[in-house]
């Protein structure tokens, strides 16, 4: 309430200080080789009101209701009517002053209150730059309200950006995580000698979801390592009839991407490869080189049971990542042939940081 009240008497302050400026700017032109202060004070003073009036109607109704609004014809028809209105008010207002202060005198009227048209530039020159100034102040809060409302706009879909990127992120499958605690309890029931070893891979692999994901780029060494572990809790599982070639040696530490990008790739060979002649078959290679991640899987898989198009379950969320993380830089392709499901991946300018 208090800085309402210290805002209006401010603006009130510097409106009567720029009236009383256009006082003694009519006051020093009409002072032009006449010395007859008496006559140019008071006819200063009848003009300021007038000019007070124009200005704020034109300013104040006029601009905002029909030039702001694109109404020009209307614009225009009223502001002929304001200038015939204000022509009247003005000549009254000169031959009020001649008659009263003169005695219709002519003779001695200061020679720049007779010129009719100068007096009547005088009162517009004003009222356009008042209109003028206006003009500009709405446009700048206009720009100001349109760059706070795209600022917003931005601030949102960055926000549902980072929500869907995290979503995208702990898309690891729940059927996983339930076959896991069962064969944890399943060991836990015999008291195998297994049962912490397994606890543990599964502890790192969940921190590795929940907390170490958070960042925008891990080593891909660390992936590779949780791969692993992803990995040798499967093998638990399927205990005899999974077999697993990795060619994923000499990954440089220095080298880094985005978290949980392969892992999903891992997932996907488990939750849809097929055992064929008593194992389920999966094969996977990492290769870098010339700054290029060269990463493919393929597993076996029975064309005859399940369509193709059904066993990209995260796929569809590995592209939004990746369009996300490296959009335009990877190459990302799948194929089915003689009952193999096999996934390429190929990142592009791996030297480059991933995009947020």
């Amino acid at each position: 309430m208090a800085r309402s009240i210290i805002k209006q008497t401010k603006t009130l302050g510097l409106h009567l200080l720029f009236w009383t400026g256009v006082w003694f700017f009519y006051y020093y032109f009409f002072s032009y080789n006449s010395n007859d202060t008496r006559y140019i004070t008071w006819f200063s003073s009848c003009l300021l009101p007038l000019t007070i009036a124009i200005t704020y109607f034109v300013e104040r109704n006029l601009i905002p209701r029909y030039l702001l609004t694109r109404q020009y014809w209307r614009f225009a028809l009223y502001s002929f009517y304001t200038l015939v209105a204000s022509s009247y008010l003005i000549v009254l207002a000169l031959y009020a002053c001649l008659i009263f202060l003169l005695k219709f005198n002519v003779a001695i009227m200061p020679p720049m209150s007779k010129n009719f048209l100068f007096i009547l530039i005088l009162v517009y020159l004003v009222v356009g730059v008042i209109s003028f100034v206006s003009i500009l102040n709405h446009n700048f809060k206009t720009d100001s309200k349109n760059r706070e409302l795209e600022n917003k706009i931005l601030a949102t879909q960055l926000q549902l950006k980072e929500q869907e990127l995290n979503y995208l992120k702990r898309q690891i499958h729940p059927h996983f995580l339930f076959n896991t605690l069962n064969t944890i309890y399943g060991f836990a029931l015999k008291q195998s000698k297994h049962t912490p070893e397994v606890i543990l891979k599964l502890s790192n692999l969940l921190d590795y979801i929940l907390y170490q994901i958070n960042q925008p780029q891990v080593s891909l060494r660390e992936e590779v390592l949780h791969i692993q572990e992803y990995i040798e809790l499967e093998k638990i599982r399927f205990k005899d009839s999974l077999r697993v070639d990795q060619q994923m040696n000499d990954i440089d530490a220095n080298i880094k991407i985005a978290p949980m990008l392969l892992i999903p790739f891992i997932e996907n060979a488990f939750k849809h490869g097929n055992i064929i002649g008593g194992f389920l078959t999966i094969n996977i290679q990492l290769k870098v080189s010339n700054n290029q991640l060269l990463f493919s899987i393929d597993n076996s898989f029975k064309t005859d049971e399940v369509s193709p198009s059904k066993t990209g379950i995260g796929l569809e969320n590995i592209k939004k990542r990746l369009d996300i993380h490296y959009k335009d830089a990877y190459e990302l392709s799948s194929t089915v042939v003689h009952n193999r499901y096999h996934i390429s991946l190929k990142l592009l300018n791996l030297n480059l940081p991933p995009n947020e």
